[in-house]
């Protein structure tokens, strides 16, 4: 079998491989540009966060309608709201910061969310929640992953310079009467959406891999936002084929092999990437 044999048969042979394709790309085009402002904004570890917060609406929708796509993502996007509007308030009205805010949220939201699904559904059922079917998405998940891939796009078209204004300096741009808050807002609306979208295809405990690791990857190869995020986006497509490849012919879980197809892609960067890689500044240090 040649290179070429190995790379594409899989794809051309079997249509569960085609749609996990699809499903996963789409999800790297709307998830990883809203990584690359995570990362701007020094607020990585809020992904993992959001991604644990939607778990228990996650498993109220499971424990009312069954395994229904609309009504498990609507208990997604409640949670998940509901533990960034909390969080928010706390850090405003106490001296604890967001991000420990985040961070208490976040394991009571996990280990409720694990009760819940724990107390109708199977192993089984936990584990599709966890972590996940990539390799058995439907025609709805399907829809339902590109149709938020389109709109995130959209949206970050629209408030674009906003954003990176936000991201530069928060103050300044209240103080002109800019709207930060609806802008930061709508900014975390966007990352929890993609959150629950994304549980159907890589799970809640992985989808945000897919969304913070080809973020921080691109970060050491290109210095402007404009650039990282088309970049970053690339990456997670790229990871997304790599991790299925690796699936098919070594017989591995497709979920995990994706995310760590993305931490490869990460960990060459740091090693090798123009902006601040290791290599770059060794070679810087020894001229000086």
């Amino acid at each position: 079998m040649t290179l070429a044999q190995w790379a594409v048969s899989p794809f051309l042979d079997y249509g569960f491989m085609r749609r996990a394709l699809a499903g996963a790309s789409a999800l790297s085009l709307g998830a990883a540009p809203l990584g690359v402002f995570l990362v701007l904004r020094r607020m990585s570890l809020m992904g993992d966060a959001m991604s644990h917060a939607i778990l228990p609406g996650v498993a109220a929708g499971f424990l009312l309608a069954g395994l229904s796509l609309g009504a498990m993502m609507l208990g997604g996007i409640a949670t998940g709201l509901a533990v960034a509007l909390l969080a928010g308030l706390v850090a405003r009205l106490t001296p604890l910061r967001e991000d420990a805010s985040f961070a208490a949220f976040y394991l009571i939201s996990l280990g409720l969310g694990v009760l819940l699904v724990s107390l109708r559904g199977s192993n089984m059922d936990l584990l599709h929640v966890l972590f996940g079917t990539v390799l058995g998405l439907d025609d709805s998940a399907l829809l339902l992953v590109t149709a938020v891939a389109s709109a995130t796009l959209l949206a970050l078209a629209a408030i674009y310079r906003l954003l990176v204004a936000e991201c530069l300096d928060p103050g300044f741009l209240r103080a002109s009467g800019g709207a930060g808050g609806w802008v930061h807002m709508g900014f975390l609306v966007l990352v929890v959406v993609n959150l629950v979208a994304g549980f159907q295809v890589l799970g809640t405990l992985m989808v945000v891999g897919i969304m913070m690791l080809p973020a921080a990857a691109a970060r050491f190869w290109v210095r402007s936002a404009a650039s990282q995020i088309p970049l970053a986006a690339g990456l997670g497509v790229a990871a997304s084929v790599a991790g299925l490849l690796v699936s098919y012919h070594f017989n591995v879980p497709a979920s995990p092999a994706i995310i760590l197809a993305a931490g490869a892609c990460y960990l060459f960067s740091i090693v090798g990437g123009p902006q601040g890689g290791l290599l770059r500044t060794a070679r810087r240090q020894r001229r000086a």
